[in-house]
């Protein structure tokens, strides 16, 4: 099993679920009391929220450059950035370090095409739903158009991520909230909806629409634990 490295506290708060659904993924594959290997940094998310407000992210990316080298250093093998918005600054961090990095943004694509979807609405904060490092890779490299909600409910949900979120409050009034962004963008012509802060799981989930949701965390969790056991003997579906 190969050692999975997790650049983490982006929020903590969804960086234990990156932890909890590697550890679930190996065990579902190999069965018995296996469990994941990983070598996780993780660092102090305010230190990297106020450098996102000053619009420092060349500062932020050297910040998460020297981090994923500490992961490197201590054995990691892969890399994955646990946080949508900060792959932003992921050729930077590319750039310093020599194991694969796993993209989120790919990870989620894939499972999109896989499911034939072309057009889907995002959700995020707001440098993720208005920036072009996100979207413009799934419209450039796969091909997918995405759309977001209107300028007001960037807004919302941009505030429930920091304010409610990334602080561990989940509100049934920013659930309903959410809710109804996602079914606007339905209501658009979004095939699904995109989950595309680490944070947004905690909130809604499917049982909550009928629309369609692709978890990013799951995703990119998935996505690493099949790299991680390319070469291991998973144990039968039926077991």
């Amino acid at each position: 099993m190969r050692v999975i490295g997790v650049l983490g506290g982006m929020s903590w708060e969804s960086t234990q679920g990156y932890y909890r659904a590697l550890n679930e993924g190996v065990k579902a594959a190999l069965g018995g009391l296996h469990s994941a290997r990983i070598v996780m940094v993780s660092v102090d998310f305010a230190d990297i929220e106020a450098l996102q407000r000053q619009g420092d992210w060349a500062a932020a990316g050297a910040l998460l450059a020297n981090a994923a080298q500490d992961i490197e250093r201590a054995g990691a093998e892969c890399l994955l950035i646990a946080t949508n918005t900060m792959h932003k600054v992921a050729p930077a961090v590319e750039q310093a370090i020599t194991i694969p990095l796993l993209h989120i943004a790919d990870a989620t694509a894939e499972r999109l095409q896989a499911d034939g979807l072309t057009r889907v609405g995002l959700l995020g904060t707001r440098f993720t739903m208005e920036q072009a490092f996100y979207s413009g890779r799934l419209q450039e490299q796969f091909g997918i158009e995405v759309c977001v909600p209107e300028a007001a409910d960037r807004d919302i949900v941009h505030r429930v991520i920091f304010d409610e979120l990334c602080q561990g409050r989940v509100e049934e009034a920013s659930r309903q909230r959410y809710l109804a962004i996602i079914d606007s963008l339905y209501a658009q012509g979004a095939q699904a909806v995109i989950l595309g802060c680490t944070e947004i799981a905690m909130l809604v989930n499917q049982r909550d629409t009928q629309v369609p949701l692709y978890d990013t965390t799951a995703l990119h969790a998935q996505k690493a634990v099949a790299w991680a056991l390319a070469d291991e003997q998973v144990k039968p579906a039926s077991a």
